[in-house]
């Protein structure tokens, strides 16, 4: 053990003195290992970071939830874009009609979505998200407020003119969160009282943008807007226990049933489930990191060589020491260590210059995305054992050339 540890000592100190020595030799060599590496860890750090932000939203969307619509979110199997325009909306009763036929069901959601302007005063917005909801909605969807409340029953049940609204959007109308509750804005010549502010989630990019929404109980969204031209969807939220796979095959047949589709005929509804989404997604960043990962590693290939070829010179500088050592007693596979050591500490140098970089981008890219981008501990851990194998096989083949010299003729040279 101390001889291992005199070793590591004075391959450290050799490898710090081929820095002093040899700067600019060196520092290109060390630049492809940390660019290889800074290729490597950005990729991951920022596909993971992205990966996780977008799980989150999507596990937002509802546990073991599906979304009943006239729209396949995948696309569809080979179905035309004219099918899908062509098929009924969503309905309001059909709701209601499939909470009492179901066994598996929590509950459903009828929710109406579309874009409008509103207003306080002189203060305008004019893209703001427009949801008609159902109590269910809460249950499948729970929200968090800033100050205020949710719809109570009789609001819902009388349709009164009463919404919340999103941080944002009671930021520009009202200056703050606090001053939003009991104000009156105006929709489409109506006036909403405001019960509640919906807590800020920062900018979304598959789920609801609560930020910059207005939400209203059904029953006076309706009175505003046509259900029909609003792109109503069911949202129906499955029994603790109950799998994704059941419950779309429960609801496959009670919509069917609903709509009375004959068997000869072809839905016209899709059922979209979030699990399956959530999957597709995982794919997804699977394929980007390996796409990323092939970038680096051809990046990582070329630092490699840098290596090999810093240490092929330095073994033969140091022709006449590695002759002495071995004159003296050295085992040959000392010397095969001691290089391969040193290659790994050039390495694990060079992967310390990239991942201080990937750092510095990490910080540059949290603060102008809209999520936190991070480096994980098993990626520290893996640019650890990247630089140890890099190493190992950039020295091999010159630390295997040191450890076959005869001392004669390696102290005569």
């Amino acid at each position: 053990m101390r001889k291992t540890l005199n070793i590591i000592g004075n391959s450290l100190r050799l490898t710090l003195q081929e820095l002093k020595v040899n700067k600019t030799r060196t520092a290109l060599s060390l630049t492809g290992v940390a660019f290889g590496i800074f290729c490597i860890i950005i990729v991951l750090a920022i596909v993971n970071s992205f990966e996780r932000n977008i799980q989150n939203e999507v596990k937002s969307l509802g546990s073991n939830t599906i979304y009943i619509d006239k729209w396949d979110y995948s696309g569809g199997p080979d179905v035309p874009l004219w099918k899908f325009r062509a098929r009924p909306v969503m309905k309001y009763e059909e709701a209601s009609l499939v909470k009492e036929r179901s066994n598996l069901l929590d509950d459903i959601a009828f929710l109406m979505q579309t874009q409008g302007t509103i207003s306080h005063k002189d203060d305008v917005i004019s893209d703001a998200a427009v949801y008609g909801i159902t109590p269910a909605q809460m249950v499948i969807q729970p929200l968090s407020f800033e100050t205020g409340r949710f719809f109570s029953s009789a609001e819902f049940q009388g349709g009164s003119p009463v919404g919340l609204i999103g941080y944002t959007n009671a930021e520009d109308l009202f200056g703050s969160p606090e001053r939003a509750l009991g104000k009156q804005i105006d929709i489409k010549g109506k006036k909403v009282t405001i019960v509640g502010v919906i807590k800020k989630e920062g900018k979304n990019f598959i789920s609801w943008d609560y930020d910059k929404c207005i939400m209203m109980p059904y029953g006076f969204c309706k009175q505003v807007y046509e259900e029909k031209n609003s792109n109503p969807i069911l949202i129906a939220k499955g029994k603790e226990g109950v799998t994704t796979a059941a419950l779309m095959d429960e609801m496959k047949g009670i919509m069917r049933q609903i709509r009375r589709l004959s068997p000869t005929q072809e839905d016209n509804f899709s059922l979209n489930s979030v699990e399956a989404f959530s999957k597709a997604l995982s794919s997804f960043f699977v394929t980007l990191n390996v796409v990323g990962s092939i970038i680096g590693g051809i990046s990582l290939i070329v630092g490699m060589f840098s290596i090999a070829n810093i240490m092929f010179v330095t073994v033969k500088e140091r022709t006449g020491v590695i002759g002495l050592k071995k004159a003296i007693g050295a085992k040959s596979r000392s010397i095969l260590f001691e290089f391969l050591m040193e290659a790994s500490l050039l390495c694990l140098l060079g992967g310390a210059f990239g991942l201080f970089f990937v750092w510095i981008t990490t910080l540059i890219i949290s603060s102008l995305a809209n999520f936190p981008v991070y480096i994980s501990g098993p990626m520290l851990m893996i640019t650890i054992i990247i630089c140890l194998v890099v190493g190992v096989l950039a020295g091999i083949i010159p630390a295997s050339r040191a450890a076959r010299m005869d001392p004669v003729v390696a102290i005569r040279s």
